[in-house]
């Protein structure tokens, strides 16, 4: 293994070297009509990743009138959030996924993506935050669940704490202000694990808590697996909450790695990470409502029926029934966080949704790592994204932090969960 890892890392700068892309800066478009450029194919994408740095005494960058806080720090990282009814944050932290690499460029592609990760142990836990005095201080910490694996997706409802972990979605009984659960969780359902190549599962609940909606994300890029490593999976799944019975609500959603339902309307909305190696612009990364019983092309084709002709056998049936997407979001962000926004927020801020982009590892130069802000108008995404926390990609060659769950506050602040730097911000009105 050791002489394998000292031939990869020379192999591995003549291939990077060789399959480049340069250093332009093609433009990333988005919202309801991108551009869409011609497929790219090479030996490997154009990869870059950034050496993490440390925040030291600076801060992310938010719009005037907003200041920004680290409400804890030193997790164990940290990726989605949820803020119960009496104002105490919970933080999922942990790292899952177990899948095998198939082919040397995978070797590559995980050495340069390591690269942009913490080293920090996974944290397999729920921890618990309070300000018990509203002044914006966090002096309660404690973990409030242990044990799970690799937990993600969270949702609440009447005194039921659901958390999808990478394996199964389970129950916790919560009483306000209980500050470590009373007991381990119930199970509602297992969920595929096998392989797990995308192993985060993203987590909803419909308003009058009946149904839980979970993302699972593929186990491939364009099923390099086979089909039946795909089976339940690139999908929406709805379960009852009382039963654990499950269905596919919704196909064809490469990998949906974050869920909301929008206020009002009910309406379920996701964003997906598409797939890879189509070149610096391909496939957008996009926003969608997410129609029951719709299928948005993955494997077969991206942004509605643009065929993707690598994938064998094809499908044109599947492809002519292919949804597009509401807003592309831009190729290779990684958007991991979703939450809509309230008028907490401020009239700029107060219709649409915030999103949390992890950022890329396959394109130069690099793109997302920021939060970012859809105005809607009329229930739907409407104008340019807005850049909302910035500041954590320093420059093309450190990285002090990457942005994962967003989650709005009702008591007027952006929670954001921060798996690089291992903190939870806090983005707050001053005016």
């Amino acid at each position: 293994m050791r002489l394998a890892s000292a031939l990869c890392v020379p192999t591995m700068a003549v291939l990077l070297s060789a399959c480049g892309g340069g250093e332009q800066d093609a433009a990333q478009h988005y919202g309801a009509n991108p551009r869409l450029p011609e497929p790219e194919r090479g030996l490997l994408p154009s990869m870059q990743i950034a050496e993490p740095s440390p925040w030291g005494d600076q801060l992310p960058t938010v719009p005037a009138n907003f200041t920004v806080t680290a409400i804890a720090t030193d997790l164990k990282i940290p990726r989605q959030t949820l803020v119960l009814p009496n104002g105490d944050i919970l933080v999922a932290e942990g790292r899952g996924g177990n899948a095998a690499q198939l082919k040397p460029k995978d070797v590559i592609a995980g050495y340069i993506k390591a690269k942009g990760n913490t080293s920090v142990e996974s944290g397999d836990r729920l921890t618990l935050l309070r300000d018990a005095d509203g002044d914006g201080t966090y002096e309660l910490r404690t973990v409030y669940a242990d044990d799970l694996n690799a937990p993600y997706g969270l949702a609440f409802h009447e005194g039921n704490l659901y958390v999808a972990n990478q394996d199964a979605l389970v129950r916790f009984d919560y009483q306000e202000g209980q500050t470590e659960a009373s007991g381990p969780p119930t199970k509602v359902t297992d969920l595929p694990s096998e392989i797990n190549h995308h192993w985060t599962k993203a987590l909803t609940i419909s308003p009058d808590g009946q149904y839980l909606y979970v993302g699972i994300g593929s186990n491939s890029n364009i099923t390099e697996r086979g089909m039946e490593a795909e089976a339940d999976r690139a999908m929406v799944w709805q379960i009852n909450a009382e039963t654990g019975a499950y269905k596919p609500y919704a196909t064809g959603l490469r990998n949906p790695t974050a869920l909301a339902i929008q206020p009002g309307s009910g309406e379920l909305w996701a964003v997906v990470n598409e797939r890879d190696e189509l070149g610096p612009d391909l496939a957008p990364d996009y926003l969608t409502s997410v129609q029951e019983g719709g299928f948005y092309g993955w494997p077969y084709s991206y942004w509605g029926k643009n065929v993707d002709d690598r994938v064998r056998p094809q499908d044109p049936q599947k492809v002519a029934s292919a949804i597009t997407p509401d807003y592309a979001l831009g190729s290779h962000v990684a958007a991991l966080g979703l939450d809509f926004s309230s008028a907490v927020m401020g009239e700029q801020f107060a219709e649409g949704v915030f999103i949390g982009e992890h950022g890329s590892w396959n394109r130069r130069p690099p793109v997302g790592y920021k939060v970012i802000f859809v105005p809607f108008s009329n229930g739907r995404p409407s104008g340019e994204p807005v850049d909302f926390v910035t500041g954590f990609r320093t420059s093309e060659d450190t990285t002090r932090g990457r942005p994962v769950g967003v989650t709005v506050d009702p008591r007027g602040a952006l929670i954001v969960a921060d798996d690089l730097a291992n903190t939870v911000w806090r983005v707050t009105r001053t005016q």
